[in-house]
């Protein structure tokens, strides 16, 4: 394996571990549609980024990203949890808004030749990634991509491994969480901020709108296979990153693009699989 490649697939893989590892959550909250409002409501972080800084420094478009991700997250719990509106109706109120928020100010207050256009943080590109290479001294320390995201997989196992029995107990009956005396909002509120950060982060290499299907297919497939949530967990993370590697060649050898294959290779996997367990069933009866 070249060293490029082995730089570009550490970074799908760390991200597809990450997003599948929150998304199982996801699955069970009936929730997972999050990351796709998420995807869209940053744009007015993006675009507001932008005219403060009068740069197209990613720095500053992450930054402003980032803000608006959280933001979204508290936007949507609050319609849902202070108005009582269904959370589907919360989640399409919130980003369609926010989208078109961002539109308005990109129409208003960029010029004709400013080349802001969303669709280059959306829909990022994978095996770019290997071209922004950290080096100290004479040693290679990875890329830039896998060292924004790297520090988040960490946040992400620490506070599932800390916070297990109160995010799955949360999962399945936020009610009787609550009775146990669970602090529901406080941990709701971190995981839907790693769910925000993580989406924000993987902007440059898979892309946001790409984000969405690492977060749903790989956990809907293991959600298929088991209903145990640890064994959900681990074939999460497995078919993440089966996905990631036998995607990633399939683009080189296609000539595609590497983030598209992957989700392509995710989605065939939910399909093997689901097709695998119901021609079990009708055998079995």
């Amino acid at each position: 394996m070249e060293l490029n490649d082995f730089l570009t697939l550490l970074t799908a893989i760390t991200i597809a571990v990450s997003c599948s590892l929150l998304g199982c959550f996801l699955v069970l909250r009936k929730t997972v549609m999050v990351g796709d409002a998420i995807s869209h409501s940053v744009l007015p972080g993006i675009a507001i980024a932008y005219l403060l800084s009068s740069s197209f420094n990613s720095v500053f478009m992450l930054i402003g990203a980032a803000v608006f991700g959280v933001f979204t997250t508290l936007l949507i719990d609050f319609f849902h949890k202070k108005l009582k509106l269904q959370e589907d109706a919360s989640i399409g109120i919130t980003f369609t808004w926010l989208f078109a928020i961002g539109v308005i100010i990109i129409t208003l207050f960029t010029n004709s030749n400013t080349d802001l256009d969303q669709d280059c943080v959306l829909f990022g590109e994978l095996s770019s990634t290997f071209l922004d290479k950290i080096i100290i001294g004479d040693y290679l320390m990875g890329t830039r991509s896998f060292w924004m995201i790297f520090p988040v997989f960490l946040i992400i196992l620490v506070f599932i491994l800390f916070g297990y029995k109160g995010l799955s107990i949360i999962s399945f009956n936020e009610d009787y969480a609550k009775s146990l005396g669970i602090n529901v909002g406080f941990i709701n509120l971190i995981f839907m901020s790693l769910v925000s950060v993580t989406t924000v982060m993987s902007f440059e290499s898979v892309g946001a709108i790409l984000v969405v299907g690492l977060l749903v297919i790989p956990p809907a497939t293991a959600y298929l296979i088991t209903d145990k949530l640890k064994r959900m967990l681990i074939i999460s993370c497995f078919l993440a990153i089966t996905s990631c590697i036998i995607g990633f060649y399939l683009s080189i050898l296609i000539d595609v693009t590497a983030s598209s294959m992957i989700i392509v290779v995710s989605g065939c996997l939910f399909l093997l699989t689901f097709g695998y367990i119901n021609i079990k069933k009708t055998l079995i009866f």
